[in-house]
């Protein structure tokens, strides 16, 4: 996760952010304090099994504008995501709530994440936020759910030599993997990195390539669910 204060913003602790005023409220535009999306972010993360880890906050010199990031743990060991936050009360910019493995949030007005909501600073927004941040993050859990099964599955899919070679060279060439990382992955998969991956499984040969691609796997939109399939037709292949 990345937040980034290089434009005026500076870093401030949950508790300094209490004490930032809000403005009065106009007919055309209501102010919500910043703790409060804080608060209110927090609260429906935890209705959806998600526990916050760790937590980043900036604002403007004039504490008009705000900026955070929330890292996240679900109920599903060893997953994490991001949560982007950024809130104006001078109408530069609506409320936004970005969600996701990969996000961005920049005192520069940059908000990148795999879904985003924004909703103007209305009346009806403290009411509709909770609701509104529900509808965000309610897939991702289904996701996790999912994804917490397909590892389980890996990790009772024991692999031959020759077919995690099979699975190597077909990663090779679906383009997951360039020509210089076979033999990382290969070493992987031999010598794993981490004592846990002592079984020769399809969770073992999985670590190996994410380990050599050294994350940038989920750089690629496409080298995620190419990744999939073929540890998939692995698994399905020894059963």
């Amino acid at each position: 996760m990345t937040l980034m204060l290089h434009a005026g913003a500076e870093t401030i602790d949950y508790d300094g952010l209490r004490q930032v005023a809000t403005p009065e409220a106009t007919s055309s535009h209501v102010p919500i304090p910043h703790f409060r999306v804080v608060d209110l972010l927090k609260t429906t993360l935890g209705m959806y099994g998600h526990e916050v880890t760790a937590e980043h906050h900036g604002v403007s010199p004039d504490g008009m504008r705000y900026f955070g990031l929330l890292s996240l743990r679900s109920t599903y060991t060893g997953y994490e995501d991001t949560v982007g936050v950024r809130n104006s009360n001078d109408r530069a910019f609506p409320v936004g709530i970005g969600f996701g493995s990969r996000v961005f949030v920049c005192d520069n007005l940059a908000f990148i994440a795999d879904q985003v909501i924004k909703r103007r600073h209305t009346a009806n927004l403290k009411r509709d936020l909770p609701g509104l941040i529900g509808e965000l993050i309610e897939p991702l859990a289904l996701h996790r759910e999912q994804q917490h099964a397909t590892f389980n599955r890996y990790k009772h899919a024991q692999l031959t030599d020759q077919a995690a070679d099979h699975a190597i060279l077909s990663m090779y060439r679906e383009g997951i993997i360039g020509v210089q990382r076979i033999a990382d992955v290969v070493q992987e998969w031999e010598t794993p990195s981490f004592p846990e991956l002592d079984d020769r499984n399809a969770w073992r040969l999985f670590n190996a390539v994410t380990f050599a691609l050294n994350g940038r796997v989920i750089e690629n939109p496409q080298a995620t669910p190419k990744l999939h399939r073929i540890i998939d037709g692995v698994c399905e292949a020894v059963h």
